[in-house]
């Protein structure tokens, strides 16, 4: 990784890049400290042990524990992707429609999005802001809880998502990486340094002098099992499974034979950020519904439901990060339009059929590579929860496996990006001469 940024800052164009990059998410980070008028964000302290509250904070790159102006981050736009996405899948025939027609279908469908997200993100602004009003009971989050000012912070913010949307997509075209997970890939590196410091201060500071042994012990094994993860969850995400492609038309200076790369978790990590957004989301909503209905059997059973430390709720996060891992492979590798592609290429796989033949030996095979993809993320997603409701670890550990996938994720991604960046100089340099 730091051969590569090495090497990229030494070509113009993609120093500009990744300086570009940097520049959006210094933005972006001195954005994350601006605190929306009219409330007091230390009444959010009380909430720093809250799933939901850790869980919202993560998806917003660390914006919301300062209630920001970019406190609702990207997750209305993830929810408004998922949902337009879905939409695609034969239930809008209009959209149906959009996703077949190329660059011009793509901006409609991108404009959709972009509707739908001003719409949640003013609904979940205004939801999250009622909400922590009524459990942050120590502080007045609000200064004035009325009409008025739920409807100006439920602007500010919405209108902060929609610059944060805006720059996301900045740095997709013109920078490095995935915008949309950058962000959140800044948060979440962020708050290394501070967590660093306070679980020194947990372990090794606010500590008795008899119990330093044991504090050391389980802070050496935490440290080995970051390690452990990092190690393979790296390992995973460069899996890939080699299929060999062999050509009919024979080219001179050509290879007869090839192979197409897929690899075991095609999704990414952006399932995770998907299932973390779409938990989020509902439990923000239903803040709208708690001093009336709070006490409410339906409204008990949706909040345990929609809160990842609890059992049905690691489970149906567990559920949505398979799903969609199914969901986003088949999103990224579309088995008919690559055997289309093959065929058109005069390519083929050896002993499997042209045409609809190939269509459903990738489909059958990318299937079971998610299978092993998805059982992947939500073992590293959901174990890290386990153990803090086990043996009653901090809650910030709840959530370390979900931050250290999209962070190692992230990485991985950008890096090849700016490898392929590079690769591609080498061959125009190559041909210049």
């Amino acid at each position: 990784m730091f051969k590569l940024l090495k090497d990229g800052f030494k070509v113009k164009e993609i120093r500009q890049k990744i300086f570009f990059t940097l520049f959006i998410l210094l933005s972006f980070r001195i954005g994350s400290h601006i605190t929306v008028p009219g409330v007091d964000a230390r009444a959010l302290v009380q909430l720093s042990d809250n799933p939901l509250f850790n869980m919202m904070n993560t998806v917003s790159g660390s914006a919301m524990k300062n209630f920001s102006l970019f406190a609702m981050g990207v997750s209305p736009y993830i929810t408004a992707s998922i949902v337009i996405q879905l939409l695609q899948m034969d239930i809008v025939p209009r959209f149906v429609e959009w996703s077949k027609q190329g660059e011009t279908g793509r901006r409609k469908l991108s404009q959709a999005t972009r509707y739908l997200t001003l719409v949640l993100g003013f609904v979940q602004s205004i939801a999250i802001t009622a909400g922590f009003n009524q459990f942050a009971s120590t502080y007045d989050f609000v200064d004035k809880p009325d009409v008025t000012t739920y409807l100006t912070i439920g602007i500010i913010l919405t209108a902060g998502t929609m610059l944060v949307t805006w720059m996301g997509e900045q740095i997709t075209e013109k920078g490095i990486g995935n915008g949309v997970s950058m962000m959140i890939f800044a948060g979440i590196i962020a708050q290394l340094p501070r967590g660093i410091l306070n679980l020194y201060e947990d372990y090794f500071v606010n500590i008795s002098p008899d119990k330093l042994g044991q504090s050391a012990l389980f802070v050496a094994g935490l440290v080995l099992a970051i390690l452990i993860i990092v190690t393979f969850v790296t390992y995973v995400q460069q899996a890939e499974r080699k299929i060999p492609i062999q050509y009919t038309k024979r080219v001179a200076g050509a290879p007869q034979s090839s192979y197409l790369p897929l690899k075991v978790n095609a999704a990414g990590v952006i399932p995770v950020i998907f299932a973390s957004s779409l938990i989020s989301t509902p439990s923000a909503i239903m803040q709208l519904f708690a001093s009336t209905k709070g006490d409410e059997t339906w409204f008990k059973v949706l909040s345990e439901m929609f809160n990842y430390s609890t059992l049905p709720g690691g489970i149906l996060y567990t559920l949505l990060i398979i799903s969609f891992t199914f969901f986003y492979a088949f999103v990224q590798v579309n088995p008919e339009k690559v055997a289309e592609n093959l065929q058109k290429q005069g390519s083929y796989i050896p002993s499997v059929r042209p045409g609809k033949g190939t269509e459903d030996y990738l489909s059958s095979l990318l299937l079971r590579l998610s299978t092993v993809g998805s059982i992947f993320l939500a073992l590293v997603a959901i174990i890290p929860i386990v153990a803090q409701n086990v043996w009653n670890l901090p809650a910030s550990i709840g959530l370390g496996g979900t931050s250290l996938l999209i962070a190692i994720g992230v990485a991985l991604e950008t890096a090849k990006q700016l490898e392929g960046l590079l690769m591609k100089r080498k061959y125009t340099g190559f041909i210049v001469k």
